[in-house]
């Protein structure tokens, strides 16, 4: 059979990372790529969720996850058949059984990384429910502290003193943007919190798999993500009642929700790819900053399409402090500090 050498779409695999970490922290021009399709994705994907959960007030958060996740599969399954990418980084035999896409032990590996995933997807949509865009996007500025924690603890990494700052300077910002927010809820903050320590903890964990050359492309890891944690948010929506909420939705069958859940699944299909693209092209750290950048855009369609946030002077203050220092980190990993 003919191996699957010829890839339409980028993967990385170990080797780059080992070329990467050996070349040093400076971004390349891929990892630039990188980094801006995320940040496109992610700002595209929060607005379709939080119109799902907020203009339709659809009541089951882990059911989005789930269809998310089921897509994801599916699509991998179709361009995998149709020979368009590998799930390896190495040439295989073709095979389009889907209970040997992936070896037993390979998926055992990969365990760890995909109950992380399952963590970080079902707190992560749950979070954007209970708070204004802005907010949420000021709340989740902190991850990068979280971020830095949990690659010291699996990595050892240490960071250089100007990245150290700029990160500072964002948590400041976050600070300042959030202390006169009047619709606190200390429920919602909460969870976002949440939300940050198990974003960390996944990007982190996509690093480390990397690190310990798993054999598996980008494509192998969303995959082994998709199969190891569908059946488990299916049962649990199951007996949670979820999908029974579902069906009864009354605006189940509206054009306008089923277009928002379409393009819903479609966007987190990308944003999950970019994730492992980004990370394992850059680092972990790297991929949360970008989550800082975009939030420019972020925050200026929450506000626009949403609203829930009224127009404060020290808000804005924060919020452009949070930029700064997400621009300075940018600047500093561009010339290799």
């Amino acid at each position: 059979m003919d191996a699957e050498s010829n890839q339409k779409l980028p993967v990385s695999s170990s080797s780059q990372n080992q070329e990467r970490l050996k070349k040093g922290p400076k971004m390349t021009r891929k990892g630039a790529y990188a980094a801006i399709s995320y940040m496109a994705s992610a700002v595209l994907l929060i607005m379709f969720n939080k119109a799902a959960l907020s203009s339709y007030n659809f009541p089951s958060t882990n059911v989005i996850t789930l269809f998310q996740m089921l897509s994801s599969c599916t699509l991998l399954y179709a361009m995998k058949c149709w020979k368009i990418i590998s799930f390896t980084t190495e040439p295989q035999i073709t095979t389009n059984n889907p209970v040997t896409l992936v070896p037993f032990k390979t998926l055992v590996h990969t365990l760890p990384l995909a109950i992380s995933y399952l963590l970080y997807m079902l707190v992560t949509m749950a979070s954007v429910r209970g708070i204004n865009v802005p907010m949420y996007t000021t709340l989740r500025r902190t991850t990068v502290a979280f971020t830095m924690i949990v690659e010291y603890i699996l990595t050892r990494q240490k960071h250089s003193y100007p990245v150290v700052g700029s990160v500072g300077i964002i948590i400041l910002g976050a600070v300042v943007a959030g202390a006169r927010d009047l619709s606190f809820d200390a429920y919602s903050y909460g969870v976002v919190f949440v939300a940050n320590i198990c974003t960390a903890i996944y990007l982190a964990s996509i690093a480390h798999i990397g690190s310990k050359s798993s054999g598996l492309s980008t494509f192998g890891l969303m995959w082994c993500n998709g199969i190891i944690c569908g059946p488990i948010l299916l049962f649990w929506t199951s007996i949670s009642g979820e999908l029974g909420r579902m069906i009864n939705f009354p605006y189940l069958f509206s054009h306008g929700f089923q277009a928002v859940m379409l393009f819903s699944c479609v966007m987190a299909f990308s944003i999950n790819y970019c994730v492992f693209w980004n990370t394992t092209l850059n680092s972990a750290l790297t991929q949360t900053i970008c989550g800082n950048l975009k939030d420019l855009f972020t925050v200026g369609l929450g506000w626009l399409l949403f609203g829930g946030l009224p127009f404060d002077l020290l808000n804005v203050a924060g919020q452009s402090l949070g930029f700064l220092g997400s621009c300075l980190y940018a600047y500093c990993k561009l010339r290799g500090k």
